[in-house]
């Protein structure tokens, strides 16, 4: 019997700085985790200048963010076998910046962001009051599983 939620992952440490610290077998388990449905994903952990550049360059926006999602059959009416396909890119300069403010371990505060970036992914949003409630339901039901403090 094929595995339902089959995954295609990609790691890529364009920003070697986590390379150490976050494993790809870390970043497997967390994706697996928010996965819902067979999947083709590339995680890649970039510096601030690249993050900002894509950010620009893809939202109009002129600064590094945590995480983008770049999914690519979004809104495509696709089959329940067909993977969902995406790139999620990490700024590394903004979560280590993050994790310290939050007071967080930059692992925990990494396995948050590729859960929310693979929900976004599967077409998971926060537009809206109850887009966000939902999503932040699931990014919390799915980090306590993990073992990690709820994100919020």
């Amino acid at each position: 019997m094929p595995e339902k939620n089959k995954l295609t992952l990609s790691v890529q440490y364009a920003d070697p700085r986590l390379q150490e610290e976050i494993t790809r077998p870390m970043i497997r388990k967390w994706v697996k985790a928010a996965l819902f449905a067979p999947a083709e994903l590339t995680i890649r952990f970039v510096d601030a200048e690249e993050g900002q550049e894509l950010n620009r360059d893809y939202r109009g926006k002129d600064y590094a963010t945590n995480v983008l999602t770049f999914a690519y059959n979004e809104g495509e009416e696709v089959d329940e076998d067909e993977p969902t396909r995406a790139d999620i890119i990490l700024c590394t300069d903004v979560l280590q910046r993050e994790a310290a403010e939050q007071k967080k371990s930059v692992e925990e505060h990494t396995a948050h962001l590729i859960v929310h970036g693979v929900l976004h992914a599967q077409g998971y949003d926060h537009e809206d009051d109850e887009e966000a409630a939902e999503m932040e339901g699931l990014e919390t039901e799915i980090m306590t599983g993990l073992g990690y403090k709820d994100p919020y």
